[in-house]
């Protein structure tokens, strides 16, 4: 959530930046404005009041010792008259406050300055790319193909368990799941980032926290009895971890990774960009999180893509590093980049990460803050990442690594899959 500060300090800047999101925010912001100013005015009234109830009330009782009974009930029903003007006063105040913080909620995030303008996916920028497409025999097959010529991902059993976009993983299937998840953590806990194994429901206090709530409920599963949200990342509840909480500032970076499975409703359009793994109802993924110190969250930004970056080189697929634009980005962010590997098989880029940095949009709707040296107590940034998503994962290395003989595992999962081919 936007601050205040932020909005009124230069609105027509503010809104010239979430322009680059597509948002015309001047009619909100103008909204803003103009409830801010009841906000102060009211807020003023109500003190005035309550200074003037105070000071009556010590009169009473000096006009009571002094005999002057007349004039002392006459200063009691003067407080009654402000006591309940004072309560209209709070109502309309409560009321003029939720107003403004609603309208302020609406609003998505700036955009950092070197966001690229655009409106979709098109628009984005590629920052780098490594497209080391590897040869694969003429008759390369996709990966729902391979994963039914190889009886490891079978989907028509999950659609009969659950629904579509529910699959269900067997033998080496499984096992490479498992070792992707162990791979991943293990590399993220080297990195100095502390394992967590949070809950995958979550209260709508998390919810909002993070940003999923109120934006994307119609994307999330929710069961209604207990109000919990299904969590559609392991951000929401690791992230949460620390709302209303103070950080020292000596305890910067907090750095976070956790695997969880992974809910969303949505699952697309129909069509070949969603068939097999390439977008799910459920899916597995290893999350990192980080908490900065706002002066350094882009430094740990650039850290995180190195990290990611380093992950996806060590499986050996080709892929590529995209800044996305304004119209691309999501709600919450200030700066996203996305990680895309490469299919030979399907001759598309699948997405497989996004690496991203609120600064202080999820911390202002956290209350998640930091106490400097001179004990002020201010907003800290929130960062995270895929550290990977498995579903694109497997998809691209069942798809560029299958060969005659079988699909080959790359070396470094070899340790964690303990086999070196599906055959």
């Amino acid at each position: 959530m936007l601050t205040i500060k932020q909005i009124r300090e230069n609105p027509q800047r503010a809104a010239e930046r979430l322009a680059v999101k597509g948002v015309d925010a001047a009619p909100v912001i103008a909204k803003i404005e103009e409830l801010d100013d009841l906000r102060k005015s009211l807020q003023n009234q109500h003190e005035a009041l309550l200074s003037e109830q105070n000071a009556i009330a010590k009169q009473v009782g000096a006009l009571f010792a002094q005999g002057k009974r007349e004039e002392a009930e006459a200063a009691k029903q003067r407080t009654a008259q402000l006591k309940e003007k004072s309560r209209e006063l709070d109502e309309r105040l409560r009321a003029v406050v939720a107003e403004l913080n609603a309208a302020i909620v609406a609003l998505p995030n700036f955009p950092a300055d070197i966001v690229p303008h655009g409106k979709t996916a098109e628009d984005n920028l590629v920052v780098k790319l490594v497209n080391d497409v590897p040869p694969l025999p003429e008759d390369a097959l996709p990966h729902w193909e391979l994963a039914r010529k190889y009886d490891i991902i079978d989907f028509e059993l999950g659609v009969k368990l659950t629904g579509a976009g529910f699959p269900v993983y067997k033998g080496k299937g499984a096992a490479l799941q498992r070792a992707l998840i162990n791979f991943f953590l293990t590399r993220n806990t080297a990195a100095g980032y502390l394992e967590i194994e949070p809950p995958i429901m979550v209260n709508e206090a998390s919810g909002f926290g993070t940003g999923q709530l109120p934006d994307k409920e119609g994307q999330m599963y929710h069961a209604t009895v207990d109000n919990f949200y299904m969590i559609p990342t392991a951000e929401v509840p690791v992230t949460n971890i620390y709302r209303d909480v103070i950080i020292d500032e000596k305890d910067f970076p907090v750095k976070m990774t956790a695997y969880t499975p992974c809910f969303r409703r949505e699952a697309g359009s129909y069509g070949k960009d969603v068939r097999g793994l390439n977008r799910l109802h459920q899916f597995d993924k290893v999350e990192i999180v980080q908490i900065a110190h706002p002066d350094r969250s882009y430094e740990a930004l650039d850290g995180m893509v190195a990290h990611v970056e380093s992950l996806v080189k060590e499986l050996e697929l080709p892929y590529r590093i995209l800044r996305l634009c304004g119209g691309d980005m999501s709600f919450t962010s200030a700066l996203t980049y996305d990680f895309e590997v490469y299919s030979e098989a399907q001759k598309r880029w699948l997405e497989v990460s996004s690496v991203s940095n609120f600064e202080s949009f999820q911390a202002n709707r956290l209350k998640l803050r930091y106490r400097t040296a001179d004990k002020k107590t201010q907003l800290a940034h929130t960062l995270n990442g895929s550290s990977l998503a498995l579903p694109r994962i497997v998809a691209a290395l069942l798809e560029n690594n299958q060969t005659p003989e079988g699909i080959r595992i790359p070396r470094a999962l070899i340790p964690f899959t303990g086999f070196d081919i599906i055959k």
